[in-house]
């Protein structure tokens, strides 16, 4: 599957092999091999250090770069993975190669920078984005898909090895699985007659949250915007036409489709319905009515919110999947290696990569994290029990019906592009606002989208 990523910087750093496509092949020729000969330039300079530190006995450095740079008092999960890669050095302290892990706040701007310079990180947690095609075209990132065979490693990676598949190839590999479900308050559904039911399929849903509503309590619905894309992928999740599309870069044949109509507007009806002021295109910004206040019915939300639930309300909290059996889980970004690293280096990079999808480091993910873990070997349930936490036995609940759901579909955002669902959220918010003309806001909506992919 090949993701769909624009960027300024890849416009930049591929301009030429895309003029080239429209010239003759000996442009196209020309082309390839400046780029083949950018690359051996950034591995012979990402070499001469190394070489030159096995010449003088110093340890060469395999730098890490990630995320997890809050402090544990902000997001104590950030904590929890910066101790599990500590570990992975210390073990390896006494190598020829020292791991060293940097947290920082804008990697995705630095594997930008060293891919338009020609270079990859040694290895990176790559953001949402993933690694960048320009990155791959070059030929600066490991191909992991070998070393997962050979190894054995396909179920302790999971989804990654089918998701980042591109081309019988494998770039990045996840340690979590981004996993969409829902959650609802079974207290809310009580007091207002409804019941999980509500669920079967989106008119069902529709009337509970409008018993909600009638409440007249304060209690609202679910929480709108960035969440209501959501429903768009899980409605067309439901047909075999939906899924193709949600697992193929956005087309303008996709853009005028029935399916993409339908699912568009049920998600704008539904929200119109709940109300523009329960509507934001940043989930956190309302977070706290379902966390904490308990006014909310339902939260679309990641699995991983059954540790951000506040503990008065565990109790009534309950993790569902959308309405058709559906669940959405996207291996997002994950661990790239560069490619042309000596092969000392190579080696322990690839046995961190081993290290993080093993079941050891896993379960850790799971209890300490509290996260959706990519290998598909544990028993949830059982380590949850053994925790004898209560977030974390709604996490293997929430975990085990997205993992084991009828139908599994990526989120739209990692193969149409960050870009496009911003778009769509757009439309939802402004479709939410009472008396909008919901087809007229889709026909513009079209059009914005034919204007982005174009």
């Amino acid at each position: 599957m090949r993701k769909k990523l624009i960027s300024i910087l890849l416009a930049t750093a591929m301009c030429g092999s895309m003029l080239a496509g429209c010239g003759s092949n000996n442009a196209g020729n020309a082309v390839e091999k400046e780029t083949e000969s950018a690359a051996e330039t950034a591995a012979a300079s990402e070499e001469a250090p190394e070489a030159e530190a096995s010449q003088t006995g110093e340890k060469e450095v395999l730098e890490f770069y990630h995320g997890y740079y809050q402090d544990e008092s902000e997001w104590a999960a950030a904590q929890a993975m910066r101790d599990i890669y500590d570990e992975f050095a210390n073990a390896h302290a006494d190598g020829s190669v020292t791991f060293k892990p940097i947290a920082v706040e804008n990697r995705d701007d630095i594997v930008s920078v060293k891919v338009a310079g020609g270079s990859f990180p040694d290895i990176v947690d790559a953001g949402g984005g993933g690694v960048p095609l320009a990155a791959i075209q070059q030929n600066l990132v490991y191909d992991l898909k070998p070393y997962i065979d050979e190894n054995n490693l396909q179920d302790a990676v999971g989804i990654n090895y089918t998701q980042h598949d591109q081309d019988g190839h494998i770039y990045a590999v996840h340690d979590q699985i981004e996993s969409r479900g829902l959650w609802y308050n079974a207290d809310v559904f009580e007091k207002a007659g409804v019941s999980a039911d509500a669920f079967s399929d989106w008119a069902s849903f529709g009337e509970a949250m409008a018993k909600i509503r009638e409440l007249g309590d304060g209690s609202y619905g679910y929480i709108a915007g960035q969440g209501s894309s959501f429903i768009i992928n899980a409605v067309m999740a439901s047909s075999e036409n939906g899924r193709k599309m949600l697992e193929s870069e956005l087309t303008e044949e996709v853009i005028n489709s029935d399916e993409f109509a339908e699912a568009f507007k049920t998600a704008a009806k539904l929200d119109q319905e709940n109300g523009s002021e329960h509507t934001t295109d940043d989930n956190g910004n309302l977070m706290a009515d379902f966390n904490t206040n308990g006014t909310v019915g339902v939260l679309f939300n990641g699995v991983w919110n059954a540790s951000g639930i506040d503990a008065s309300l565990t109790e009534a909290i309950e993790p569902v999947i959308f309405p058709g059996d559906i669940s959405i889980a996207s291996a997002g970004g994950g661990i790239a290696v560069a490619n042309g690293m000596s092969e000392a280096k190579t080696e322990l990079a690839l046995e961190f990569v081993k290290y993080m999808t093993s079941a050891e480091v896993q379960e850790k993910i799971f209890t300490e994290v509290q996260a959706n873990p990519c290998n598909m070997t544990l028993d949830l349930n059982a380590l949850a029990e053994g925790s004898g936490n209560a977030a974390t036995m709604k996490l293997a609940e929430a975990c085990s019906q997205v993992n084991n759901a009828g139908t599994i579909v990526i989120d739209m955002g990692y193969t149409w592009g960050s870009d496009v669902k911003s778009a769509i959220i757009n439309a939802l918010m402004e479709c939410a606002v009472s008396g909008t003309d919901i087809d007229a806001r889709f026909e513009l909506l079209q059009k914005e989208l034919v204007a982005l992919i174009g």
